[in-house]
């Protein structure tokens, strides 16, 4: 989220952060956000009797921010069919793995135990089904012989840090194609790339 925030007040980003909202209230990056001026809202999701209720009422609290862009950056919750319908075709999430490979919770362990050469982080539009969906970009790394959970995940982090910022930057500026769930990039400065300035908010 910090490094989104901080492209999106670079010269020249196509977007802008609306807002950042957080199921967990105390969240860090909820701090963090509102000492930078950010508007932050917090939606407790264990305030509400079932997944729809919650989806529900965090539409709604989206939607007031008016948003073009929503983005997934660190949110945990398994969100509905209703609720990723919604916002389909913007809204991205980042997973650290290369995706389709190891999908779920752990994927840097994954990758170690099952020997893997190569690692890294997807950047996908969201879909109904669980860390899935066009895939947007991907970063490698290597997987060196002496890496542990800790080193591996530092090293794909450094890559989400600059992926997701450059993806969003492309859906900012209108230059991704979907078509029958392959996403392709038009070349900078398109005729049919939008310049406007859009708006997004992440839960966190």
């Amino acid at each position: 989220m910090r490094s989104i925030v901080e492209d999106a007040r670079s010269v020249g980003s196509p977007y802008r952060v609306a807002a950042v909202i957080s199921n967990r209230p105390d969240a860090e990056g909820v701090t963090w956000a509102k000492a930078q001026g950010i508007v932050t809202e917090g939606l407790d999701h264990r305030s509400f009797p079932n997944r729809e209720a919650f989806d529900a009422a965090l539409a709604a609290l989206i939607d007031k921010h008016q948003p073009d862009i929503l983005v997934l950056a660190g949110f945990m919750r398994i969100l509905g069919e209703v609720f990723v319908q919604r916002y389909e075709g913007r809204m991205l999430n980042i997973h650290p793995s290369l995706l389709p490979a190891f999908p779920g919770m752990h994927t840097h362990r994954q990758a170690l135990e099952y020997g893997s050469k190569l690692h890294g982080c997807t950047v996908h539009f969201v879909t109904s089904k669980l860390d899935h969906g066009p895939v947007i970009i991907q970063a490698a790394v290597p997987v060196l012989p002496d890496d542990d959970e800790g080193t591996l995940a530092a090293r794909v982090l450094a890559e989400e840090h600059r992926a997701y910022p450059l993806a969003l930057r492309w859906l900012a500026e209108g230059r991704l194609v979907l078509r029958d769930g392959v996403v392709s990039v038009k070349p900078a400065g398109d005729d049919e790339a939008q310049g406007a300035t859009q708006s997004l908010v992440f839960p966190s």
